[in-house]
């Protein structure tokens, strides 16, 4: 029997649910250097050379202090508060970005990873070569260098969030949409759910995507996904129509574009899912 064609198993997310990098930082941090989560910003800092501590107040989830001595990448997805120490002098040498998910915290990929990824630069394969192109053009000012160095960032996101599908255990992600993207056969139903949200999805024709029985296919996603396949259907739909719904999109052509039967339909589920109609949601969210 022939294998299954692979799948892009980012694209439906990231088309839907965009992200944007920002150069913030290129050069050695001197003292004590602090990032807070109230500015409402993401942070991708590569450390090129020199030794690091990094503190985090208050957290719960991640150690207070890590020490890192050798080039590494650390992510932050989501605005976390955290503080760089380094000598007074001739600090360690970083090329820092902001970065900003649409929908912020409610962005799938940031709901699903751990508050910060820190990986030796060695550990992802193909990094080398772009980051030799983004350190080209931080190091150097010419004609398009802030441009081209955000999208060059933005590669490095791509390239560490394929690393992260491949391996989420040594990662650390907890178990959910990402691990569920990791697993060769789950990940086929859910790049069509994302990819065809409108269409008539039913556990079976879930379960031919990823070419499962319907019950092997079901106990499998809840157990890696960490919730039933229609369910995981109706969250995605509705993150959908949040994201739409900001844009200005009708309420009715949502509910043709999502497999609704009407607008009704739609703003019954969206209530059950936000305990708002989608009126008040979108009132809220541009408050």
């Amino acid at each position: 029997m022939s294998s299954l064609p692979p799948v892009d198993r980012l694209a439906g997310v990231l088309e839907n649910f965009r992200f944007q990098a920002q150069l913030f930082h290129s050069g050695p941090l001197c003292g004590l250097t602090s990032f807070d989560a109230g500015e409402g910003h993401a942070y991708l800092h590569v450390l090129r050379r020199g030794r690091l501590e990094v503190s985090h107040p208050g957290s719960r989830d991640i150690p207070a202090s890590m020490h890192f001595e050798e080039p590494t990448l650390l992510f932050y997805p989501r605005p976390f508060s955290h503080r760089f120490h380094n000598p007074p002098r001739e600090g360690a040498d970083f090329t820092c970005a902001r970065l900003d998910f649409d929908g912020g915290i409610a962005h799938p990929l940031v709901r699903g990873l751990p508050s910060l990824i820190a990986l030796p630069l060695t550990r992802i394969p193909g990094l080398a070569m772009t980051l030799e192109l983004l350190f080209n053009e931080t190091d150097n000012v010419r004609c398009g260098q802030r441009l081209l160095t955000d999208r060059l960032f933005e590669v490095v996101v791509i390239q560490l969030l394929r690393w992260l599908l491949d391996h989420p255990q040594e990662a650390g992600i907890p178990a959910g949409f990402i691990t569920g993207l990791s697993d060769a056969r789950l990940s086929r139903a859910l790049a069509a759910m994302h990819d065809r949200p409108g269409e008539s999805w039913t556990l079976t024709s879930l379960a031919e995507q990823a070419g499962m029985s319907r019950t092997a296919f079901a106990n499998s996603f809840r157990d890696i996904v960490g919730q039933t396949p229609l369910d995981y259907l109706t969250d995605w739909r509705i993150a959908l129509a949040q994201r739409r719904l900001r844009q200005g999109r009708p309420i009715k052509t949502l509910a043709d574009e999502l497999g609704y039967a009407n607008a009704s339909a739609l703003s019954r589920v969206f209530a059950s899912r936000t305990g708002m109609s989608p009126r008040d949601w979108l009132k809220q969210a541009q408050a």
